[in-house]
């Protein structure tokens, strides 16, 4: 079975309302994408906010969970007020670029308005819960460190600044998706992106007050693995959803999904285990992460065999990557945020380009695009994601440490943000 570009390109044909309206509701769809959403919402919370409180020290685990939490409500209303709108509606001459304003605050909007053969209130949720994730995963960088105030400002900024453009350009029918990139669910759109802004944050922050040479290991790893365990689960409505049917290829996403997160986290104890002499199980639950974030671009595409190859990549180029970025270069970046998920969206975005031709297992690459072509327009997309977001999210960390400061005093830094910033604590002895 052949796929036409269209079919290939997500962004540029399912996701827009001008070529993507249907005149009959699909039920069965509506069902799944009513279910992925809830799925895509329970990675963010409970999921990455479990896994991220887990990971800090005890005395500042509410203040991520607080970090998360209030960043699901400030995009939620964003994304209301403009986001949605600027990403997905019709932007006219401007359309290669940006969006339009048709959609603000949806006022057309009614229980029968479709995207495809689904409600439009549904696909509406369902791309905010992507929006919701990706500035929430870029908390982990500067986690520990960060005034409360200026992490909302940031959010807010960086969803109206970078992630507007980029999500726009590959999936609203931009630019880049005219060029024929290939993201299934967002391996550039969330995990390049966020990762850069990550590093562009841990560098901009500066390091925690004694780092690296004060150990500052997980407060909770019950917590992390609950977390861990929810993101696995969640992560099928992330990458099967965006399939945007109930079909054969939101069921190829799903599986290919379940065994990059395999692989990647049994190649990670792999390596550890021979490095350390023995496993971890920080180790294993982030290779799982990073097989996950690998295979994101690819879900769509890739068979099961290129999913393993993806997700065995993913365990090894992420494992060195976080020993280089830690140890190595000694970036603070708390929580392994650029590493993980900026690396492995690299890696992952760069082998969706091969293992998608069908003479590799794949669904196919577009018609008359050769693996060496793919890979070209997929290697211009990261450089574009990273030059946008690396500039951007650097500009606005400036202004706003010109504004109001980025980083609590360097004695709530040591009480923790629990009692600094929300005069609470996550546990009674403390």
């Amino acid at each position: 079975m052949s796929f036409t570009p269209t079919k290939k390109l997500l962004a540029s044909l399912l996701l827009l309302p001008q070529v993507a309206l249907a005149d009959t509701l699909n039920q069965a769809n509506t069902a799944w994408i009513l279910t992925s959403t809830a799925l895509v919402l329970f990675m963010t919370i409970p999921g990455l906010s479990l896994f991220y409180a887990g990971l800090v020290r005890s005395k500042n685990v509410l203040s991520v969970l607080m970090q998360c939490f209030a960043i699901t409500c400030l995009v939620s209303i964003l994304w209301l007020a403009g986001v949605y709108s600027f990403i997905f509606a019709d932007g006219g001459a401007l359309q290669p670029f940006i969006g339009g304003t048709a959609k603000i605050f949806l006022p057309d909007i009614s229980t029968g308005a479709l995207i495809g053969d689904i409600p439009e209130t549904v696909y509406f949720m369902f791309q905010m819960t992507f929006a919701i994730i990706t500035p929430a995963l870029i908390v982990g960088a500067f986690a520990e460190r960060m005034k409360f105030s200026a992490m909302l400002w940031f959010s807010g900024l960086w969803l109206i600044i970078v992630y507007i453009p980029i999500c726009h350009w590959i999936w609203g029918g931009g630019w880049l998706a005219k060029l024929g990139v290939m993201d299934f669910a967002g391996g550039i759109v969330i995990h390049i992106n966020a990762g850069i802004a990550a590093l562009v944050s841990a560098l901009v922050l500066g390091k925690r007050k004694g780092f690296p040479t004060t150990a500052m290991p997980p407060h909770n790893m019950t917590m992390v693995v609950t977390g861990a365990g929810m993101l696995w689960v969640g992560w099928f409505g992330f990458n099967a959803g965006s399939a945007l049917t109930a079909d054969g290829r939101a069921g190829m996403a799903m599986l290919v999904t379940h065994i990059g997160a395999a692989a990647g986290a049994l190649t990670w104890m792999g390596i550890e285990w021979t490095r350390y002499g023995k496993p971890s199980v920080l180790g294993i639950v982030t290779g799982m992460v990073a097989g996950l974030g690998t295979i994101t671009p690819a879900s769509g595409f890739v068979g099961p065999a290129g999913a393993l190859v993806i997700g065995v990549t993913a365990g090894v180029v992420c494992f060195y990557a976080t020993q280089y970025i830690k140890r190595g270069l000694k970036i603070d970046d708390s929580l392994d945020v650029f590493p993980v998920h900026g690396i492995g969206g690299i890696t992952g975005s760069l082998l969706t380009g091969v293992f998608a031709a069908s003479s590799l297992g794949g669904l196919g690459l577009p018609e008359g695009t050769s693996i060496i072509d793919q890979v070209g327009i997929q290697a211009l997309a990261i450089v574009v994601t990273i030059v946008w977001s690396g500039f951007f999210s650097w500009l606005i960390l400036k202004a706003l440490d010109g504004w109001i400061g980025l980083r609590v005093t360097p004695d709530e830094e040591v009480q923790g943000l629990d009692n600094a910033l929300h005069e609470e604590t996550g546990y009674l002895d403390l």
